[in-house]
C-alpha cells in the first residue's frame, strides 16, 4: 500500500507554497456538551451539499469531524476555501442540533464510551494500537505546504524540528482531561503525541533516500502497512507532495486558527528558502528538542523554553518573537505582517476563567460559544480577554 516511487514523483511535480488546511472538531450534545457520536448523521446530511460532502472527513471516533480546504493554490485561496467549508459545516450542525468544539481535548467525556468510526483504516489503527488508540480522543490543526523535490521536503522537515515546541506553546488549548484540570497547557500532546508510536519529534533524516529506507524498513518488518501510520509532528506527506505540520492543538477561535495556519506556512516557506540559500541548519539532538516539547506541554506560553543557540532559558514569549523575526522575510512576501494571535492563547484564557471562579464546565461552555460565534459566521471576530462564564 506504500509506493515510494510514486511518493517521490509526487514531490517532483509538487508546487511550492500550495496550502491545505485540516481542522478537527469535537461533536457535542447541545445541552450537556458531552461528546456525541453523530459523525455518520452529519456525513449523511452533508451529501445534499456537494462542496461540504467533499470537504468533511471522519476521524478515529464518531464524536469527531474534520473539515478540509483541499489544495489551495495560495495561502489565501486555502483560507477562503476553508472558511466557506466550515461555515457550511457549522450551519449544518445547527440544523442537526449539535454543537462543535475546538479544543485539543474534551474536558470530561469518558474515552471508554466513545465508539470508533467504522472504516478499514481506523479498524486497523484500533486493532494495532488497542488502548493507545481508544484512549486518543484529541483534536488538532494540520497544515500542508507544497514543497517541490523529495530531498528538499525531507530537509525542510529537518529544519522545522527545533520550532515544533514553540508552535505547540503558541497553540496550547487543552488544559483538561478526564474531568480534571491536568495541570498541563496541552494535555492533547501528552495523551496523543507521547502515546502513539512514530509520533512527536522525528529524527533528522537529511535526504529522501534515508527517509525512504526508514519507511521501507517499517514495511518489511510489518510495522506499518499505510504511510499514515507514521504520525510524526512534522512529516513529508506522500500523497500530496507536501510538508505537513501536525503539532498544534485545535483552536477555539477562527481568527486564532487562521493566524496559526499562516505562521506555520511562513515557517515551512522560510525553512525551504534557508535550504535553497544554503544557510546552516542546526543539527540538534532529539533530547534537546524533547526538553522544549515537555516545557511547551506543561507550561505553554506561561513557561520558559530553551534557546538552543545560547543553551539558556528564555520566556516562551521571546521564543515566539524569534519565530516572528526568523519568518519576517517570507511573511512580508506572503502579506502576513500582522498575525492576529491574541495576547493569551486558549489554555491561558481558560485558566484565567478558572482563576476568576468559573468551573471547568463553565469555562468549556464559554469556549464552545466562542467557537460557534467565530467559526459559524463569515467574518470571525478577534477573541476578547476572558470574562467569568455564567452558569448554564
Amino acid at each position: 500500500m506504500i509506493d515510494l516511487a510514486a511518493a517521490s514523483l509526487a514531490y517532483a511535480t509538487s508546487v511550492d507554497r500550495t496550502v491545505g488546511l485540516e481542522e478537527e472538531f469535537a461533536i457535542l450534545d447541545p445541552v450537556t456538551l458531552d461528546l456525541a457520536p453523530r459523525f455518520e448523521e452529519l456525513q449523511a446530511a452533508a451529501q445534499a451539499d456537494t462542496l461540504l460532502a467533499s470537504s468533511i472527513s471522519g476521524e478515529l471516533i464518531s464524536s469527531e469531524i474534520e473539515i478540509r480546504s483541499g489544495r489551495g493554490e495560495t495561502l489565501q485561496d486555502a483560507l477562503v476555501r476553508q472558511r466557506d467549508a466550515r461555515t457550511r459545516l457549522f450551519a449544518l450542525a445547527d440544523r442537526m442540533d449539535v454543537r462543535l468544539a475546538a479544543q485539543g481535548t474534551h474536558p470530561w467525556s469518558d474515552y471508554r464510551e466513545q465508539p470508533n468510526i467504522d472504516t478499514e483504516h481506523y479498524r486497523r489503527v484500533v486493532d494495532g494500537l488497542q488502548y493507545v488508540a481508544r484512549r486518543n480522543n484529541t483534536f488538532s490543526l494540520h497544515v500542508h505546504v507544497g514543497v517541490q523535490g523529495a530531498d528538499r521536503a525531507v530537509r525542510v522537515c529537518d529544519r522545522l524540528r527545533p520550532v515544533l515546541p514553540t508552535l505547540l506553546a503558541i497553540s496550547a488549548n487543552s488544559p483538561y482531561l478526564d474531568a480534571r484540570d491536568s495541570g498541563l497547557h496541552s494535555a492533547r500532546t501528552q495523551s496523543f503525541t507521547k502515546s502513539f508510536p512514530r509520533c512527536g519529534v522525528p529524527d533528522a533524516y537529511g535526504s529522501w533516500d534515508t527517509f525512504a529506507d526508514y519507511i521501507d524498513l517499517l514495511v518489511r518488518t510489518n510495522s506499518i502497512v499505510e504511510y499514515t501510520q507514521v504520525w510524526w509532528s512534522v512529516r513529508p506527506h506522500f500523497s500530496f507532495g507536501t510538508v505537513e505540520v501536525r503539532i498544534c492543538d485545535a483552536q477555539a477561535d477562527a481568527v486564532e486558527s487562521e493566524a496559526l495556519s499562516e505562521l506555520i506556512v511562513a515557517c515551512v516557506v522560510q525553512a525551504a528558502r534557508d535550504e535553497d540559500e544554503g544557510r546552516p541548519a542546526a543539527d540538534l539532538p532529539r533530547r534537546l528538542i524533547e526538553e522544549n516539547m515537555w516545557r511547551a506541554i506543561r507550561f505553554g506560553m506561561d513557561g520558559r523554553l530553551l534557546d538552543f543557540e545560547r543553551l539558556e532559558e528564555e520566556p516562551a514569549g521571546r521564543a515566539r518573537d524569534r519565530l516572528w523575526e526568523w519568518t519576517a522575510p517570507v511573511r512580508a512576501e506572503l502579506g502576513l505582517t500582522d498575525l492576529r494571535l491574541p495576547e493569551r492563547n486558549g489554555a491561558q484564557r481558560q485558566r484565567a476563567l478558572l482563576a476568576a471562579g468559573s468551573t471547568m464546565k463553565e469555562a468549556f461552555a464559554a469556549s464552545v460559544q466562542e467557537t460557534h460565534d467565530s467559526y459559524a459566521g463569515e467574518t470571525p471576530v478577534v477573541p476578547e480577554e476572558p470574562q467569568e462564564a455564567s452558569s448554564r
